[in-house]
């Protein structure tokens, strides 16, 4: 074996030469080693600051002014992280500041451009003023780069403006009012407003914004705009309006005392109490309301839209999703293009058998390819006007008790139904391209309507749950791996329809796949005979152990039909499950009767 396997006989290179070059390489490592341990020992003292991350050269600017309760901070500076602290309430007030800046200690001038490091501390009529400037870079050489940090303390009543060009804002509580503007960081804060001045003050208090970062926000008392280009909002409790938009982020509050309007480019928008009513709109995303008091407008371009209570009118519009209403005391217009709409009208007034129950106003439920289900109470006089634009009888379908009429009409032309239920009363509009109108009582099913409301409930409150503080050195990458999209509209739409229609429906195709054994139908000696032949299509129902149920034979012959019945009911599919549990699933079948 030769020493030198890696360099061929044949080569420039002998092994002798390939020898003596890797020797050289050795001693030149070790001389390059020597060299940069004398030149680390000779390195200012700044390089070696804790603080300071490897090579890196830092310096600290620390100081106090004295001021009194009840002022204001204003810092600016045209980068760094800004991290605002409360003092406890002893002796003299004052303002303490901790300035840490690091610069590449491969500049040259590295220690030159700490020292030139801009920082301006006065005490002024209304508080305290810090202003940081970074020194102005030479023309002729590569900008430096700097890293600066800001602990600002202050005293518990003071109001803080912080204005910062490129870093992550974080404060613990604030007394008074805050104005907290990045352009490029998360924005995360304590309690706002709430020393006894804050808490009488009436109006806007907090005013949040980031060009790039999310921003989670305590309890607020008064007003709080916030606003996103692209992260997260989460907030706790507002006591006053709450205007909170991102361009693409999700949006989630616990409560609001005063108007909430909420807008998102994209994600889901989650309230827990909205007290004085809402605007909500996203572009996408998933609506989830709890405990809505007043009106609410909610509107997404292709998201699902759930509410467990509203008292007022509310109005819903989604181009896709579901819509699922669980109390509505108020009027009610919704709108899909291609969900399902399900709705309770005035549950907590069933128990009021003999009182007569009247809507609010005119309502109408509308959806392009949906089926809509509405619940009622028993003893609600109103007027129902029920559409199927295309579809049979069979497409509306309502309890016996319900004074169902329909409207005769020619052949081709939408279905209409009216029932004047109690005497009639406000008008309630139901509308539907292709699905089926399903109009129930309340009392036909109350556990489906508590368990969804239960389940919603515990659901806002995990989301809200699930979204910790965010520490100031998080970035972005860190507080977006938190906000994890569920979609459990299917789960709920499914749930329901299983309550009403005895199984979830799955499409037919889908249901293929999950076909396991299947045999062929016997064609009929007297369909033979008599030269018969065709489709037949049959509505069946697979149970949770994957056995077929043929619940009706929607096309076909009467001769074919027995023996496609007896196939199918010896097929057997794959299990459907619902949140980890078997369910009856609804479908169709198709045999195909040929003689050659």
């Amino acid at each position: 074996m030769r020493p030198f396997a890696t360099i061929p006989d044949g080569s420039w290179m002998t092994r002798r030469g390939a020898a003596r070059a890797c020797g050289a390489m050795a001693l030149l490592a070790v001389f390059l080693f020597a060299s940069l341990a004398i030149a680390r020992r000779r390195e200012p003292k700044e390089a070696q600051n804790p603080g300071a991350s490897a090579g890196r050269v830092a310096a600290d600017r620390t100081g106090a002014v004295d001021t009194r309760d009840g002022l204001r901070l204003r810092l600016t500076t045209d980068l760094g992280n800004v991290r605002i602290l409360t003092a406890l309430p002893s002796g003299q007030p004052q303002v303490r500041y901790i300035v840490h800046i690091e610069t590449d200690a491969r500049n040259p001038g590295a220690r030159q451009l700490l020292e030139n490091y801009s920082l301006k501390v006065k005490s002024v009529s209304d508080g305290v003023w810090i202003d940081g400037t970074l020194p102005a870079g030479n023309r002729k050489r590569a900008k430096p780069q700097f890293w600066v940090n800001y602990e600002v303390t202050v005293p518990p009543s003071f109001s803080v403006d912080v204005a910062t060009q490129g870093g992550d804002i974080q404060t613990q509580d604030i007394g008074g009012t805050a104005s907290l503007v990045t352009q490029g960081g998360n924005i995360n804060t304590g309690r706002i407003g709430m020393s006894p001045r804050g808490a009488a003050r009436n109006g806007l208090v907090a005013r949040i914004e980031t060009q790039g970062g999310h921003i989670t926000v305590s309890d607020v008392a008064g007003d709080l705009h916030a606003y996103t280009a692209g992260g997260h909002i989460n907030v706790h409790d507002i006591a006053g309006t709450a205007y909170l938009h991102s361009d693409g982020g999700h949006v989630r509050a616990n409560r609001i005392d005063g108007r909430a309007d909420l807008e998102t480019g994209g994600g889901n928008i989650t309230v827990r109490e909205a007290r004085g009513g809402a605007v909500v709109r996203t572009a996408g995303g998933q609506i989830d309301l709890g405990e809505a008091f007043g009106s609410v407008r909610a509107q997404t371009g292709g998201g699902g839209i759930r509410v467990v209570h509203v008292t007022g009118p509310i109005e819903l519009e989604t181009s896709d999703g579901s819509i699922c209403l669980t109390r509505v005391a108020g009027s009610v217009r919704a709108a899909t293009g291609s969900g399902t709409i399900t709705a309770w009208l005035n549950p907590d007034a069933s128990k009021y058998v003999s009182k007569r129950l009247e809507l609010s106003g005119a309502s109408e439920l509308e959806s392009g390819n949906g089926d809509i289900i509405v619940y009622l109470p028993r003893s609600l006089a109103a007027t129902i006007q029920a559409v199927v634009e295309s579809g049979g009888d069979h497409r509306i379908l309502a309890d016996p008790a319900v004074p169902l009429k329909f409207i005769a009409a020619g052949a081709g032309s939408p279905v209409r139904a009216e029932a004047y239920l109690n005497g009639g009363g406000e008008p309630l509009r139901i509308k539907t391209s292709s699905g089926t109108v399903r109009l129930l009582f309340l009392d036909s099913d109350t556990s489906l309507r508590d368990t969804l409301i239960r389940e919603q409930n515990v659901r806002i409150q995990d989301r809200l749950e699930e979204l910790p503080r965010m520490p100031a050195e998080s970035g972005p990458q860190d507080a977006g791996a938190i906000w994890t999209q569920e979609d459990w509209f299917s789960q709920w739409m499914d749930r329901i329809e299983e309550s009403i229609s005895g199984g979830v429906r799955v499409d037919p195709d889908e249901m293929q796949k999950r076909l396991v054994w299947s045999v062929q139908p016997v064609y009929p000696e007297t369909a033979k005979r008599a030269g018969v032949e065709g489709l037949v299509r049959l509505q069946i129902r697979v149970n949770g152990e994957g056995r077929v149920e043929v619940l009706r034979v929607l096309e076909g012959q009467p001769t074919l039909a027995d023996a496609a019945i007896d196939a199918a009911q010896k097929w057997r599919y794959r299990a459907t499950r619902v949140n980890g549990k078997p369910v009856n699933v609804i479908s169709t079948v198709v045999f195909n009767f040929q003689l050659h």
